[in-house]
């Protein structure tokens, strides 16, 4: 079991990385990813969660709908094949500046709003990837209370 877990690690973080052309799409897909894993956190996936994550992922990342769409897809299967959060958040956290990666906190709280309640599940997954991105509590606190303020305001 080690062994695969190793190679997963391998094949799905390393390489990438090390292949520019691919390096882009990894990250994209390991933030893809961060967001899938809010949605189901709850156990609960919700249509309005749907919409919220394809809207953050198109804005974030400057993706069509189409390519959303698809990028959506890829990350339900590698959220599927994850073994941990790590293997998504060092992506993030090694390629996206402080600022951005308050930007994702924020995007996530507001997928994590769309349903309009706030599970315990979601808040505890919240703050491991707060975490897992070295991003400072009162940044992940301004980051929920602005999500929590636009998602009243929708």
């Amino acid at each position: 079991m080690l062994k695969s877990i190793q190679q997963f690690f391998e094949q799905k973080i390393l390489r990438p990385q090390s292949e520019p052309e691919n390096a882009e799409q990894a990250l994209h897909l390991a933030t893809a990813a961060l967001f899938i894993e809010v949605v189901r956190s709850d156990f609960e996936v919700h249509e309005t969660e749907k919409r919220a994550v394809e809207a953050s992922l198109a804005r974030l990342l400057g993706l069509d709908p189409t390519a959303t769409s698809e990028l959506v897809e890829l990350a339900e299967r590698e959220a599927d094949e994850s073994v941990s959060l790590f293997e998504f958040t060092n992506l993030v956290h090694q390629n996206f500046t402080p600022e951005d990666k308050v930007s994702i906190m924020e995007l996530l709280w507001g997928v994590a709003f769309a349903d309009g309640k706030l599970d315990h599940h979601e808040e505890h997954l919240m703050r491991k990837i707060q975490h897992l991105l070295h991003i400072p509590h009162k940044d992940f606190i301004a980051s929920k209370l602005r999500a929590r303020g636009s998602a009243k305001k929708s």
